[in-house]
């Protein structure tokens, strides 16, 4: 399946956990219940997954966690806040980065227009 297969996927699960919970709740609610549909099409998930860093001869057992990683190709960021940051834009790129992958998500779901907070992120350096 393809990093785009997968993101249709994804974006519908993402529609129907919030249309069906709407917006305000705490982002380990929709990373739960999120986590929950996607399993329920298929999909191979991690869940907080820890993701190590080498920099130079430093390894750092533990330098950042994906919110969710599904089939170990697309990483998803989960947030729900009032505004989104330009660091959280930048946090996405940098993980994608430092994994090696192409593309990630990043949703809001404290929105009152889910389609507007749904961001497609692509690693061009891969």
């Amino acid at each position: 399946m393809t990093e785009n297969e997968i993101s249709y996927l994804i974006r519908k699960c993402i529609f129907k956990v919030y249309n069906t919970l709407g917006p305000g709740l705490f982002e380990s609610v929709y990373e739960t219940i999120l986590i929950h549909e996607l399993r329920k099409e298929g999909l191979e998930v991690s869940q907080q997954k820890a993701v190590p860093l080498y920099y130079e001869n430093i390894y750092m057992d533990l330098c950042f966690r994906i919110d969710i990683l599904v089939e170990n190709k697309v990483i998803v960021e989960i947030k729900s806040v009032a505004n989104m940051a330009e660091v959280h834009h930048k946090q996405l790129i940098t993980y994608l980065k430092l994994t090696n992958l192409k593309l990630g998500l990043l949703v809001n779901f404290n929105t009152d227009e889910i389609t507007q907070s749904i961001h497609r992120k692509v690693n061009n350096l891969k």
